[in-house]
């Protein structure tokens, strides 16, 4: 079984870890132009964002090959996960192929704007995360098949904040930022950075480098707002426009060489 997996700050690299099998980190495949995988069953394990596939999952999605017969999608969310399974079965069947069984799982969210991580993970108990996924690895190893029951209101709103690639229709609605929409106008870095380089060995879009004339950061535009960089700087002097606190996030089942070895683009 092949495991394919993207993480940002540790919770899905744990949901895959806990699954099993040969994980392949989706960075690196990009990076090595590695899209046609083989197996009996094969996982795609990703983060909810913004009640939707991650634009950067929608590209991978749209140029890889799935040769099994068993193909199954974990998301994880925080809060709410709209019409998830949807969206990822139109991916699915404009790519060619279909999933045979999709499911969720209820983590803790990292989206900063939004919530405040020292509250989202007092709150992490009440989610039963260990009982969650043990149900859905019965399922994977069971090969059941079926996916996520949403109704009506879930579809209307993805429909109602998204386009069909994954991006906002309106930006506002969700305080999301836009791929190449002024992204040194959203993120700022204060001077407590000592250019330790982390946040470029987290990024897995290559988006950052080291500005040796500023002593700080330099942001390319092909973030796609993973936080990956702010949560797992070690001076936490990466902040976002907005962001409820400074509180930061990365799962306690994973450390930052493994976020750095799953998300690395040197």
């Amino acid at each position: 079984m092949k495991v394919l997996y993207f993480s940002a700050t540790g919770n899905s690299l744990y949901i895959a870890k806990s699954i099993g099998g040969e994980l392949c980190s989706i960075p690196q495949m990009v990076k090595e132009g590695t899209y046609e995988f083989t197996d009996e069953k094969i996982g795609i394990i990703f983060p909810l964002h913004a009640w939707s596939v991650p634009p950067y999952i929608v590209d991978f999605l749209k140029k890889a090959t799935f040769n099994c017969d068993y193909l199954f999608a974990v998301v994880t969310y925080g809060i709410y996960s709209g019409a998830v399974a949807k969206h990822l079965s139109d991916i699915a069947d404009e790519a060619g192929f279909g999933f045979s069984y999709i499911s969720r799982i209820r983590m803790v969210d990292n989206y900063l704007p939004t919530f405040d991580m020292k509250k989202q993970v007092a709150k992490e108990p009440k989610k039963q995360i260990e009982k969650h996924l043990e149900a859905i690895k019965s399922d994977i190893a069971a090969s059941k098949k079926g996916t996520l029951k949403e109704n009506c209101f879930d579809k209307a709103a993805m429909n109602y904040m998204f386009r069909r690639d994954g991006k906002p229709f309106n930006k506002k609605r969700l305080k999301v930022h836009v791929v190449g929409e002024g992204i040194e106008n959203y993120v700022f870095v204060e001077d407590s950075c000592t250019q330790c380089g982390v946040c470029a060995s987290v990024c897995p879009v290559n988006n950052i480098e080291m500005d040796m004339k500023n002593g700080k950061i330099a942001l390319s535009d092909k973030c796609f707002m993973c936080f990956a960089c702010v949560h797992n700087c070690p001076s936490n002097a990466i902040h976002i426009k907005g962001e409820v606190s400074s509180a930061r996030f990365r799962n306690s089942h994973v450390t930052l060489k493994e976020i750095i070895h799953s998300n690395n683009q040197v």
